[in-house]
């Protein structure tokens, strides 16, 4: 990856950025360079704000001067091309956009962003569809294997916005999962801590970890298995698939936390994917100041799944 180094720059913060911290100011203008790098240089006083040293939890106020030394940066490589059919299909899946929010279908099999050896993912693909969009950043995130609602913010008082409501539970998602069995209606809350493996990224039940919590609502019960509506409280890694899984009713085709001969059973009516989809998303809508519901309908595999399967 070529590498490029910048002279000095001073920038006057904008309405836009103010009361963002000056390290993730920094992020935003020096991609590429690890935080590790940043705080140093903001430590050392490299990086002023009108003229003065500051800390790395300063925030900024409009029309203030920041100063961001020459430092050796990677540079960003460029967008993958609209014209690949996975991303011209994007542009059918997006269900909502306005001048401030986009929200995507996401499919199955698509990361929310690229790295770890993958070349894209949503975020990457979408600015690539928009490339008039000065700012386009996730507002949180879904498993590759997972698919359904992803809200993207085009402006960072959007993403500000979003973001308290995420810290404040005051956004809530529901998603459906066809699990293994039938759901026993007395669970109607499972709150089992989780805890994650940093090794292998792996997501187990254990006292060491982290409280959560994940609602549950019947749908309808299928023989041998039942679609139920999950909406987490609280949003860990693999949160829904652990808690499905605890209870014994693993998520169909969970390549993770399933059970095999479940997911063999699937896999003969057609089913090549985890059975998780996160169907609606309410939140209050920053801009037009009311609370907005979106739905994301079920890709054509997991319908067909459902009609093939038969009721109890």
């Amino acid at each position: 990856m070529e590498q490029i180094n910048h002279s000095v720059r001073i920038l006057e913060v904008t309405q836009e950025n103010a009361q963002q911290r000056i390290d993730n100011y920094l992020r935003l203008h020096l991609k590429g360079v690890p935080k590790s790098l940043i705080y140093r240089i903001v430590r050392k006083g490299e990086v002023r704000v009108n003229k003065k040293r500051i800390k790395p939890d300063y925030k900024l106020q409009a029309g203030d001067l920041v100063r961001i030394p020459p430092v050796r940066v990677e540079k960003e490589n460029s967008l993958p091309s609209p014209k690949l059919n996975i991303i011209a299909r994007l542009e059918s899946l997006i269900v909502y956009e306005d001048d401030v929010l986009i929200i995507l279908n996401k499919p199955s099999g698509l990361a929310v962003h690229g790295g770890s050896g993958l070349d894209f993912g949503a975020i990457e693909a979408l600015r690539s569809l928009r490339p008039e969009a000065r700012f386009l950043e996730l507002v949180h995130r879904l498993d590759k294997a997972t698919s359904g609602c992803l809200l993207i913010a085009k402006k960072r008082s959007t993403l500000r916005a979003l973001h308290e409501q995420l810290r404040n539970k005051t956004m809530n998602k529901q998603y459906l999962a066809l699990v293994k069995g039938s759901w026993n209606k007395s669970w109607r809350s499972v709150r089992e801590p989780l805890l994650k493996d940093a090794q292998n990224s792996i997501v187990k039940v254990s006292s060491a970890g982290k409280a959560c919590e994940t609602r549950f609502r019947i749908m309808q019960r299928y023989q041998g298995a039942t679609l139920v509506e999950a909406s987490p409280v609280t949003g860990r890694t693999h949160q829904i698939r652990v808690h499905s899984a605890c209870k014994g009713h693993n998520i169909a085709c969970d390549d993770r936390y399933g059970d095999d001969l479940f997911t063999a059973e699937m896999k003969k009516l057609g089913l090549n994917r985890l059975f998780l989809h996160a169907a609606h998303i309410t939140f209050y809508h920053p801009v037009l100041e009311k609370e907005m519901t979106v739905s994301a309908p079920l890709c054509d595999q997991l319908s067909s799944l459902l009609e093939k399967l038969q009721r109890s």
